[in-house]
């Protein structure tokens, strides 16, 4: 199990959120911090940490009068680090050598990839083709749910930065046909994510018994027991984000012990 760090920008400025109360209407959101320090402090702070594979992640819609400041954050942290970070948020084929070429080792992709409650395929080989399964990361962000065709209860994707459910649900199947397209996939629990209320055991525990890519891990942990408990759940398989928890992020826990624990795990 490793450290994935995190940025995660807002309205152009490093923040931590509550991820279910994100808007994109008057670009809203509830704030577990808001930092001082811009992209660039944090992407040179984990690269003197030797803390490769962690993600920037754009919360601004597209159309949002703040995403060009958000993205000029996103652009100036990866210039700092290049190969280091990976960055999502309103990633298509069109622009994602943007921000490769700017640095980013990989792309993270979910509401380009997941339309309309489907997998887009078309634009999923579309995007294959421009980057590469090398630096393609498919965010799998879901929450516990039903599908409009049956009362099962599941775990589904959500896109448009978690504001909208998808019938695709986050199964040994759909993992296994869509690691044929991605280097690696990254799972934000939305319904634990900014809330520091513990991680979904569930959901770990799946994730974990698939296990043939890399898989980060994101939601829920506030302290050392939750950091072991995902580890027990997932046989040390899964790697991890940790955010509001950090004192970093204006947390309780220690960042520099997480790095230690993580160094001997």
């Amino acid at each position: 199990m490793r450290l994935r760090p995190c940025i995660d920008i807002h309205n152009g400025q490093v923040k931590q959120i509550v991820g279910s109360s994100l808007r994109d209407t008057g670009d809203l959101a509830k704030e577990n911090f808001v930092s001082e320090q811009d992209a660039a402090f944090f992407a040179r702070l984990y690269k003197e940490k030797g803390l490769r594979g962690g993600h920037i992640i754009v919360l601004n819609a597209a159309d949002s009068p703040y995403y060009e400041a958000s993205v000029g954050q996103a652009l100036s942290a990866l210039s700092e680090t290049p190969g280091y970070l990976q960055v999502g948020g309103g990633i298509t084929a069109e622009n994602a050598w943007r921000f490769l070429d700017a640095g980013a080792s990989h792309v993270i992709v979910t509401s380009y990839v997941f339309k309309d409650g489907k997998i887009n395929y078309e634009n999923l080989k579309k995007l294959l083709r421009e980057v590469g399964k090398e630096h393609l990361v498919l965010d799998l962000s879901c929450r516990k749910g039903t599908n409009t065709d049956s009362s099962e209860q599941n775990y589904y994707i959500v896109t448009d930065r978690w504001q909208k459910m998808t019938d695709v649900a986050v199964t040994n199947e759909t993992m296994d046909e869509l690691s044929n397209y991605c280097d690696e996939f990254l799972v934000h629990a939305v319904d634990v994510e900014g809330k520091q209320s513990g991680i979904e055991e569930e959901l770990a525990i799946m994730l974990g018994g698939w296990g043939k890519l890399p898989i980060t891990y994101a939601g829920g942990v506030h302290n050392f027991d939750d950091l072991n408990l995902l580890k027990t759940c997932a046989d040390g398989k899964l790697d991890v984000t940790i955010g509001s928890a950090l004192d970093i992020f204006g947390g309780n826990m220690s960042f520099e012990e997480v790095v230690k624990m993580m160094e001997h795990s």
